[in-house]
C-alpha cells in the first residue's frame, strides 16, 4: 500500500507542512552558522554556454544595488556585444573595457595577443586596487592564461592579497588548476546540446 496516496488531500497538506517546517528549522539553523562577509574570487568555466553570461548577470545584480563594478574584456574586443551597449548606459556604476581584438585563431598574431592581453591585465590590477570597485568581471582571462600570454603564478599572486572586500569574477574555459585552487566558488558549465553542431550560427541577444 503506498501510504501517501491512501491519506486525504488534508493529510497530506498537514504532513507536507511538517516536513517543510523541519525543512526550514534545519537550513535556519545552517544559515546562523555563515556570518562572514568577504571578496570572492569566483571562477566560471567548462565547455558550455553561460560563463560569461552568468558573470554578467552578477554585473547587473550589483548594478542594481548600486554597487561599483568594472568589467575588462581579455578576448571579445572586437564584438559588438549587447551587455556593452547596455553597460554604456550605467557610466556611474560600471566601467566597461574592451581591450581584446578576437579569439587567438582569428588574431593569428601570438606577439599581439600578449602585449593585448599584458595591458588588459594592468588595467584589471588598477580596478581590483581601486576602493571604489567591488565588483570586477575579468571576461575571458582563462582564455590568455590558457594560452600562457600571462604567467599564472603572477595572477595568482595578485588575486591571493587582493582587497578582502572586492569581488572578482574570471571566466572562460580552461581555467587552470592554480587558479581553482584560491577559488571560493568555481562553477563548470556542461555542454549537453548546443545549436552550433546543428549549423546555426551566433545570434545577437544569445551569444553576445
Amino acid at each position: 500500500m503506498n501510504k501517501k496516496t491512501d491519506m486525504t488531500p488534508q493529510q497530506q497538506n498537514a504532513r507536507h507542512n511538517e516536513k517543510m517546517q523541519k525543512k526550514k528549522a534545519a537550513r535556519d539553523k545552517i544559515m546562523a552558522t555563515k556570518q562572514t562577509e568577504k571578496g570572492l574570487i569566483i571562477v566560471h568555466t567548462g565547455k558550455g554556454k553561460g560563463k560569461s553570461t552568468a558573470a554578467f548577470g552578477m554585473v547587473f545584480r550589483s548594478i542594481g544595488h548600486g554597487i561599483k563594478t568594472a568589467v575588462i574584456q581579455f578576448v571579445k574586443g572586437a564584438w559588438e556585444t549587447g551587455e556593452r551597449t547596455i553597460l554604456e548606459n550605467y557610466h556611474d556604476l560600471c566601467t566597461i573595457k574592451a581591450m581584446g581584438e578576437g579569439f587567438t585563431w582569428e588574431t593569428q598574431n601570438r606577439q599581439r595577443d600578449i602585449d593585448l592581453a599584458r595591458a588588459a591585465w594592468e588595467e584589471a590590477k588598477k580596478y581590483i586596487m581601486d576602493p571604489d570597485y567591488r565588483l570586477v568581471l575579468l571576461d575571458e582571462l582563462n582564455i590568455a592564461l590558457r594560452y600562457d600570454y600571462l604567467p599564472i603564478d603572477e595572477v595568482v599572486k595578485f588575486l591571493e592579497h587582493k582587497p578582502a572586500d572586492t569581488h572578482v569574477i574570471i571566466t572562460g574555459r580552461n581555467a587552470k588548476a592554480e587558479l581553482i585552487e584560491i577559488a571560493d566558488l568555481v562553477t563548470e558549465m556542461e555542454q549537453i546540446k548546443h545549436p552550433f553542431r546543428s549549423g546555426v550560427k551566433a545570434q545577437a541577444g544569445i551569444e553576445f
